[in-house]
């Protein structure tokens, strides 16, 4: 099926809501260091500071998009760097989990990311943030109004 001009319209003027969980130690920190190095990026993130990526439970995700989110960013350190231990090996299974929950309801499991990032790569950070943007945009809202 094909779109119609006003649908194309409408993802053309589209600006993505992105929730974004981060933890404390590494993703939050790099986001911290990409606003003080003043890395632009886009301002349509809003972000919750966990202690840790293994923290976030599936239904966090799941109350996000009935919330009217289009898309879920989860950061966490790097394997090997988690400040406890195993935490961010445990959000890879609970995203993957997430992922299943949400393709059973309809959306697409693409809108949910995971990614590492440490304190010092403020960049990384921003280039995730435009990446998952412009994903977000080519695919339209999360829920059609």
């Amino acid at each position: 099926m094909s779109e119609s001009k006003s649908d194309t319209i409408k993802k053309q003027n589209f600006e993505p809501k992105i929730v974004a969980f981060l933890c404390n130690w590494c993703s939050y920190a790099g986001a911290d260091t990409a606003g003080v190095s003043r890395f632009q990026y886009p301002p349509n993130i809003r972000v919750i500071r966990v202690m840790c990526s293994g923290r976030v439970q599936p239904n966090f995700l799941l109350e996000a998009f009935y919330r009217g989110a289009d898309g879920v960013l989860v950061g966490g350190c790097h394997i090997g760097d988690c400040h406890y231990q195993n935490g961010n090996e445990r959000a890879m299974e609970r995203v993957e989990e997430a992922k299943r929950f949400l393709e059973l309801l309809g959306i697409d499991p693409r809108r949910v990311r995971l990614e590492w990032v440490s304190a010092s790569e403020g960049i990384r950070f921003k280039n995730v943030v435009e990446e998952f943007t412009q994903e977000l945009s080519e695919m339209g809202p999360a829920i059609p109004k």
